[in-house]
């Protein structure tokens, strides 16, 4: 929150030496900031009565390269306060006839932006603690709940010692309760931040635990917490978390792992593909 408050500060001193179209735009900023870190610079200038090319030199007077890096800046300052009623705002400036191309595009770029920023060596770094670990606990609550399941769900073909951490389990300290440093513990969560997932984190790291996060960014409390994190791009086109990034990375862990794994996971697939034959788990052929 600290960053956050001297980027405020710094565009409320700008005025004091800033053109009058410079100062409309910081002083727009400062008192709608949830609408303006989402706008295009075309969006902004047509908001506060200036020119698309005024709002780039605005940028550059802030002491950004161009109108993105302000933007971004910005979005990494913000977008861990929204409210839910702010994030829905948001929406309304989303053309209806629009709707499907702007969350597919949104959802393209996250994962265009985690692909180019990911941390490779911290993605090795995760595949080998997840396989040296004793018992694997993986933790994701409110929207991180459905691929903290993903990966619990996939992670139990290759493993036989991974626990889901869940608020309809319990008390989440009291599954977590025996961690100690032969464990693991994976913690998701993404904007706005759950306050459990970090303190369950906290908790495991100091009995010792490995703790991987997955989270947005550096600023992510997620990412403090961390022994080693992995971190995507949720950047949402509205009130909805965009998680296409997060399951992507997901996706290429459990592909990983698989790989290492690849006889002993070989020979649990041919044990289970009988089951499930036998017990019609899945639609297939018909049988006499």
């Amino acid at each position: 929150m600290q960053d956050m408050q001297d980027m405020m500060r710094r565009l409320n001193q700008s005025g004091k030496r800033l053109s009058k179209g410079h100062r409309k735009i910081a002083e727009y900023i400062v008192e709608h900031y949830d609408k303006a870190v989402f706008m295009t610079a075309s969006k902004l200038g047509e908001k506060v009565g200036v020119s698309e090319s005024t709002v780039v030199r605005f940028a550059s007077a802030m002491g950004y390269e161009g109108y993105p890096q302000l933007q971004r800046a910005l979005q990494e300052l913000v977008r861990h306060w929204l409210t839910a009623v702010q994030r829905f705002e948001m929406t309304t400036d989303i053309d209806q006839n629009e709707v499907l191309r702007t969350v597919l595009h949104a959802d393209m770029q996250n994962i265009r932006t985690t692909t180019e920023e990911i941390d490779t060596a911290a993605f090795d770094e995760v595949v080998e603690k997840i396989i040296s670990a004793r018992n694997i606990y993986v933790m994701g609550l409110r929207s991180a709940a459905p691929i903290a399941q993903f990966l619990a769900y996939y992670l139990n073909f290759i493993f036989d010692n991974v626990r889901i951490v869940s608020e309809t389990s319990g008390d989440v300290f009291e599954q977590i309760s025996r961690i100690n440093e032969s464990d693991l513990l994976f913690g998701i969560s993404f904007p706005r931040y759950s306050t459990r997932t970090i303190e369950a984190m906290s908790f495991a790291r100091a009995r010792g635990a490995q703790v991987v996060g997955l989270t947005d960014g550096p600023m992510s409390p997620v990412y403090a917490t961390s022994s080693v994190c992995l971190t995507a791009r949720t950047d949402m086109a509205s009130f909805v978390d965009s998680m296409a990034a997060p399951l992507s990375v997901i996706n290429a862990l459990i592909v990983a792992l698989g790989l290492r794994r690849r006889d002993e996971l070989s020979e649990h697939f041919r044990l289970m593909e009988g089951i499930w034959d036998e017990y019609r788990v899945y639609v297939g052929k018909d049988r006499d």
